[in-house]
Parts: C-alpha cells; sequence; structure tokens
C-alpha cells in the first residue's frame, strides 16, 4: 500500500487530531510541531509562541482511500479558519490555522478550497506554507481525547461545502 502524509495546523493539536483519526482512509494522525526556527522543540518552547512553531498534525493516509482534498475539506470544517490569533480560546502564533503543502497540486487544492470559502463570504486567515521538518509532540500529547475519553473541547464539525 503506498501512503502519503498530509500536515495540518488548526488550533491545538488535540482536536485537530482526534477528527482526523475518525476519517476514513487515515492510518495515523500524530501530533507534533512544524514551521519553527530551531530544531527538536519541546512543548514547554512552542507554547511560549516565540518558536515560530504551529501545533500541527501529520496525517498519514491512504490515497486510495481519501483523497488529499477531502483531508483539507475536512480540515476546514473542524475549525474555525477565520479566526486571525489562534483557535477558540487558545490564543497565539502557534495556534494560528496553516495548511502546509509537500507539492504545487497541495498548494493548489489548499488556495482553492479557501477561494470557495472566500465566495461564501468566510475571511479565511488560514496560511498556506511549505512542508518543513515535523517534531512529534511528547507523547502525553499523542491521542489525548482518546485517552481521556472525552471529545474536544476547541473543536467542532461544521459543514462548510456544499457539494460532497
Amino acid at each position: 500500500m503506498k501512503v502519503k502524509k498530509a500536515y495540518f495546523a488548526g488550533g491545538c493539536f488535540w482536536g485537530v487530531e482526534y477528527y482526523f483519526d475518525k476519517k476514513e482512509g487515515v492510518i495515523s494522525a500524530v501530533s507534533g510541531y512544524m514551521g519553527g526556527s530551531f530544531e527538536n522543540p519541546t512543548y514547554q518552547d512552542v507554547k511560549t509562541g516565540k518558536t515560530g512553531h504551529y501545533e500541527t498534525v501529520e496525517v498519514t493516509y491512504d490515497p486510495e482511500k481519501v483523497s488529499y482534498e477531502e483531508l483539507a475539506r475536512l480540515f476546514f470544517e473542524i475549525h474555525d479558519p477565520t479566526q486571525p490569533d489562534g483557535q477558540g480560546p487558545d490564543i497565539g502564533e502557534q495556534y494560528k490555522s496553516v495548511i502546509f503543502y509537500n507539492d504545487e497540486e497541495e498548494k493548489c487544492i489548499a488556495e482553492k478550497l479557501i477561494n470557495i470559502l472566500r465566495t461564501k463570504g468566510y475571511n479565511v486567515m488560514t496560511k498556506v506554507l511549505p512542508v518543513s521538518k515535523f517534531y512529534r509532540a511528547e507523547e502525553y500529547h499523542q491521542d489525548y481525547y482518546e485517552r481521556k475519553n472525552q471529545t474536544p473541547a476547541c473543536h467542532y464539525y461544521t459543514k462548510r461545502f456544499d457539494d460532497y
């Protein structure tokens, strides 16, 4: 089986990971950090909002079962892409909305979806940035809601696209 990886930052990674883990075709969703200015950041580093890293989820998926576009659409429907300063009560650079693209095709898909949302009246703040090194977060961040037997506090599903 050929697998691919996609990277999404949409506020606290716990909720983003939770929803991607439940998507058919997703093999794994891992919480971590991407986009920052130094190697091997820890949560203690990133939570300051000064490292340039975003709380990011690495989604490993089977492209025969789910497309990149389906994943990106889900991303826009599980967080508020219009919030400029974070997500819900989580405010700071590390909580901003970002799609990290691996290639031009992914970049075009992300930009297309942002344009669709803008034509629907959403003032989308999501950044579209090239993939950089992904750092897996500490184990206590992995599968957080699953281990706590809870549902996300800051993320919820809101249908924003009509054509699927």
